[in-house]
């Protein structure tokens, strides 16, 4: 039974992480934008894995778990309504396994998304270009799956909300751009009246912690080639540990690092573009030590006539 609770813990850990991964051109982390009329679509496969993880800040591993994995197929748009202002989507399919132990397999469509991306300001700065853009997005399950499953659950089940401010400069080709956000996210409803945080609680509400999100990114783009590294940092504003081979719980504390690295190219094919995102959790709390790789392909419609 305690390895069992073990490997319950680890398993989530690792989706919600997998979850909040994918990183491709033209979203809320970058200082690129879609022409007007201008529409861009495709699709990301990912693949990630773990064998330790933070018991709060406790680094550890277990033998009876083997090597948690995940795998996400996401589809992603971009349209711009002007050369300012962009939409963004996305939507994941997730399924999730381990090679060890008997915990059974899970997987689904997770959460959709959409982004308003707007360029505040675009000018000359020093000797190079600075952009100020500002970003909102609004995210919510977009299938019934159940947060409180938490063995193999494919996400928390909360309508999230997010506020961004980004700063972009690029001086010959070579661009530094760094963007923090406040995440808002809902209380949820499990299917049971009472449950166990810190103190036992005689609800079927859940408060889902607030969070601040961090990155910064430098490498060098131009029109047909993209590369850069980026760090990452989550922090959750509440929550609880998980108690030493305790269970995990949808309101937990999670809060990571890591490092990364992405790069785009356009293929002599007119319109069409593959990515490469690949990362590596190097510091966490009450999450998974998880790294992956990500694969794209992106294919842009439409014309830049006004």
């Amino acid at each position: 039974m305690k390895n069992k609770l073990v490997l319950t813990k680890l398993s989530f850990f690792g989706i919600l992480f997998v979850l909040c991964s994918s990183i491709n051109a033209q979203t809320e982390f970058d200082g690129l934008f879609m022409s007007k009329n201008i529409f861009c679509v495709g699709t990301t496969a990912e693949t990630s894995s773990f064998n330790r993880y933070w018991e709060s800040e406790f680094n550890r591993d277990n033998a009876n778990l083997g090597t948690v994995q995940y795998k996400a197929l996401s589809v992603m748009g971009n349209y711009g309504l002007s050369d300012r202002l962009n939409v963004i989507f996305s939507i994941p399919y997730i399924h999730s396994n381990t090679t060890a132990g008997n915990l059974a397999s899970q997987n689904g469509i997770q959460d959709a998304s959409l982004w308003v991306k707007f360029q505040a300001l675009d000018k000359k700065f020093l000797n190079g270009n600075i952009q100020i853009i500002g970003l909102g997005g609004y995210s919510f399950p977009a299938s019934n799956y159940n947060p409180d499953f938490m063995p193999l659950s494919i996400g928390r089940g909360s309508h999230n909300i997010t506020a961004r401010f980004l700063l972009d400069y690029e001086e010959n080709n070579w661009y530094m751009t760094v963007s923090g956000a406040y995440i808002y996210r809902s209380n949820i409803t499990l299917d049971r009246n009472t449950y166990y945080t810190d103190r036992m609680i005689y609800s079927n509400q859940v408060e889902i912690p607030n969070q601040y999100h961090y990155n910064t990114r430098f490498g060098y783009r131009n029109d047909q080639f993209i590369a850069d590294i980026y760090h990452e940092y989550t922090n959750t504003l509440g929550g609880f540990d998980i108690p030493k081979n305790g269970m995990p719980f949808p309101s937990n504390e999670m809060d990571f690092q890591r490092l990364g690295f992405y790069a785009k190219i356009e293929t002599p094919v007119s319109g069409l573009s593959f990515l490469v995102n690949g990362y590596t959790v190097f510091r966490g709390k009450n999450m998974g030590q998880l790294s992956g790789i990500q694969f794209g392909a992106f294919y842009i419609f439409g014309s830049t006539s006004n």
